[in-house]
């Protein structure tokens, strides 16, 4: 199988580089020429022959052109840089970089892609959201927190767990069926606080892309999407410096050049301090008899990147991620201390073959751990978990035409779990006992993809990935094709089609609702097949009044197989028999979102819509009873009704406005419909049992809230700028459901005896006022 896919692909590609004959190619760099970072997404084309291209996620074009005496125009335009336009003549091949000035309309601003609604309506992928840096920092955000997942949150199709979570539940996908990846390697937790902030330090960063389908052959892993974020390269030119001083955290990042043009590096540090604030109060009222000390509780990440350039065709990159979160506390007899985190460390080395063939190797590692431990008097106690990654990653990027836009490559990860350890001993060593489940896999992948021009209506991408993975001397494999079309119906108008197929071989396995640091990953065996999902979509793009508004509209059906679930009361800390708790299912999801965006003047943002139905079914399986009778159910981030308005008015140069509503549909719930009393023996206590007949077959109160923010530049210095950004969440204090409980009513003259029960919710956030100062130099 494999030696038919390798000659089919050499034909294939020979058939191309005939039909390239008698023509030529220009390639190169585009860079940012006050900082030398790569633009991505650089638009390139040539007039007289209305041909063109884009910059990849490198900043390396390659455009093929006919033969001509004649000389040509090429045009580079990027939003918010000066445009090029150059003269060239034909013949040969011709290597042309470019440095891009900035033209000081997008406030100084590196702008992640020009993701103009030209490219929107012209290439074949969907179900894709773009953020800028620009867009991040101006909608206001929960205790001042730039935070990325939750402005995807705004986004159609893409659901929270909850209030102030940075969870993402992507077109009726678990938090387990994301593969987010931060230069190239895998994040497996990507939040800090339990949620209610996301890893990614928005002043590192510089793209992020979110897949809901049509996913590229290049991706796989999950069911759901593709999380992908980039760092920044750091400034090659000079040293510089960004940070900012919050409520509940301070961050800096510095930008400082090796060698002037051709290599960089960029640290990047971010902290919160709750900690110094309960440790001063828990000092000041140590002496009080009745005081119960407040915990500690602190994250921290760090980012690091450097780059260099050995020459037009070599270059090297190396990042790295560190974050911790760390809960502790302590009292004369007990302590319990919680650490967990993420660790991602990646190197990239790209090389320039021929103006056609474009290649990049990854090698990277990447892991997550938990680890709990606690101590009462002479006895200790630890549970951990984590999983590792030792991956390569192979990718070519062959441009024959300016038709045709081919990747193909190979992937190779070996995964390490420590599934759950548990020690305990005491100090004497008269107690002590120690056990693990450690198991072992390999996950393989071949893709090809190719994205070509039939006409100037039609456009096509069709890819074919085929993967694998090993568990124990068990195997699994299968085919994940994946295609998409697009139909030019006009200018400023396209319909489009997708099909994607995606094998998952890890599962989370968690016994909340939302995902916690607690949870465990586990591998596929010959108990646990992998997920398989089917997702098809069809969609229609518009550009309205003279190009300044997009108007889009999505329809999407997803198919989950082999869907992984605890039975009930399942237990999983330190369980050597953990698979004899899972039940397995499927799922399925619907719906449609409309998006309605304006980027350009004073008065920008979208308003998104969100109309979609999710279910899950668990039968009899693997010994344990059905979930839910074996009926289908809604899971609890289910949602019908999602509505998002984010509004940004620029007043000044100095001054800018943001409002950000939400309004969603409350999430499903358990709750019991009746209750069965227990009568205890004469003079003791009755015992009243919760029954539920149905699994989240009630709804907490419709959820909605509303954000304002203003961003107030001060006026700037010789080698310092600076703002003060204000921001109000929930700013007409909604007391938004979090969970709802119910309140055991006893009578007056004998409490011993239950009369009743009453539902209370519990809120989280009231109104939240915040101040955050950032500077730059």
């Amino acid at each position: 199988m494999k030696k038919i896919f390798l000659l089919s692909l050499t034909l294939f590609c020979l058939f191309i580089e005939l039909s390239a004959q008698n023509r030529f190619t220009i390639s190169g760099y585009i860079k940012a020429d006050e900082n030398s970072e790569d633009l991505i997404g650089v638009n390139i084309v040539c007039i007289e022959q209305n041909k063109g291209t884009i910059t990849n996620e490198y900043g390396f074009y390659s455009l093929t052109l006919d033969n001509t005496t004649d000389s040509l125009t090429i045009v580079y335009s990027y939003l918010g840089y000066s445009m090029i336009r150059q003269r060239i003549k034909g013949g040969e091949n011709q290597t042309i970089s470019h440095r891009l000035t900035n033209d000081g309309k997008q406030l100084n601003e590196v702008v992640i892609s020009a993701d103009s609604y030209e490219e929107k309506i012209n290439n074949t992928q969907m179900s894709v959201e773009k953020l800028t840096m620009e867009e991040m920092k101006l909608i206001p955000v929960l205790f001042g927190e730039v935070d990325l997942i939750k402005t995807l949150q705004l986004k159609p199709g893409v659901k929270s767990g909850g209030e102030g979570s940075s969870g993402l539940y992507v077109r009726g996908g678990g938090p387990d069926q994301n593969l987010v990846l931060l230069d190239d390697a895998i994040i497996y937790n990507a939040s800090h606080l339990f949620g209610f902030f996301s890893v990614f330090n928005s002043d590192a960063i510089k793209e992020v892309e979110l897949y809901k389908g049509d996913f590229p052959a290049q991706y796989g892993g999950r069911l759901s999407s593709v999380l992908d974020v980039k760092l920044k390269e750091g400034n090659k030119n000079r040293f510089a410096g960004t940070g900012g001083i919050g409520l509940i955290s301070s961050r800096l990042t510095l930008e400082v050049p090796i060698q002037k043009e051709k290599s960089s590096i960029i640290l990047s540090g971010r902290r919160t301090y709750f900690d110094v604030f309960t440790r001063a109060f828990n000092e000041a009222n140590k002496n009080s008899p009745d005081f119960t000390p407040i915990p500690d509780y602190y994250f921290y990440d760090l980012n690091l990147k450097a780059n260099y350039e050995f020459s037009e065709k070599d270059r090297l990159f190396f990042s790295a991620y560190y974050g911790r979160d760390v809960f502790g506390f302590r009292n004369n007899s007990f302590n319990i201390d919680f650490n967990w985190g993420n660790t991602a460390i990646s190197t990239r080395w790209n090389h320039v073959f021929s103006p056609r063939l474009f290649s990049n190797l990854t090698l990277y590692y990447a892991g997550y751990q938990y680890e709990i431990k606690n101590r009462v008097d002479i006895f200790s106690f630890r549970i951990a978990s984590g999983i590792q990654d030792y991956t390569a990653k192979l990718s070519f990027d062959y441009l024959p035409t300016d038709r045709h836009s081919i990747r193909f490559g190979v992937d190779y990860t070996y995964h390490t779990f420590e599934v759950g350890r548990v020690q305990g001993g005491s100090d004497d060593g008269v107690v002590n006992f120690n056990s693990a489940t450690n198991l072992f896999a390999h996950e393989m992948a071949v893709y090809i993809t190719d994205d070509f021009e039939l006409s100037e209506r039609w456009r096509l991408n069709m890819g074919l990935r085929w993967s694998a993975f090993s568990n124990r001397g068990q195997w699994y494999q299968g085919l994940e094709p994946r295609f998409s079309a697009r139909y030019k119906i006009s200018d400023n108008a396209s319909i489009k089609a997708s099909i994607a197929r995606m094998y998952q071989y890890l599962h989370l396995v968690s016994n909340s609702g939302a995902s916690l640091p607690t949870d465990i990953w586990y591998p596929s065996s010959d108990v646990v097949y992998p997920q398989i999902s089917d997702q098809v979509a069809l969609g229609a793009s518009i550009t309205l009044f003279e190009g300044k508004f997009l108007l889009n509209n999505e329809l999407y059906y997803k198919e989950m197989q082999n869907q992984v679930d605890l039975k009930d009361g399942a237990s999983i800390f330190g369980n050597p028999q953990l698979e004899q708790e899972f039940v397995f299912g499927k799922g399925w999801s619907y719906g449609n979102e409309i998006y309605f965006e304006k980027k350009t003047g004073k008065l920008t943002g979208w308003i998104g819509y969100t109309l979609s139905w999710t279910w899950r079914q668990f039968g009899e399986s693997n010994g344990n009873r059905a979930i839910n009778d074996g009926s289908p159910f809604f899971p609890r981030y289910d949602r019908r009704h999602d509505v998002a308005v984010v509004l940004m008015y620029k007043l000044s140069e100095r001054l800018s406005l943001s409002a950000a509503w939400v309004y969603n549909t409350g999430n499903a719930y358990s709750l019991p419909t009746e209750r069965v009393l227990i009568q205890g023996p004469p003079g003791g206590q009755n015992t009243v049992v919760p029954i539920f007949r149905e699994r989240n077959g009630f709804r907490i109160p419709d959820y909605h809230r509303l954000d304002l923010g203003v961003v107030w530049k001060m006026k700037p210095r010789k080698h310092w700028q600076s703002d003060l950004t204000f921001s109000v969440y929930n700013a007409y204090n909604r007391r938004n459901a979090y969970f709802v409980y119910f309140e055991e009513l006893k009578d007056p003259q004998n409490e011993n005896i239950t009369t009743g029960f009453r539902a209370r919710q519990v809120a989280l956030f009231p109104i939240i006022p915040t101040i955050t100062y950032n500077f730059k130099f």
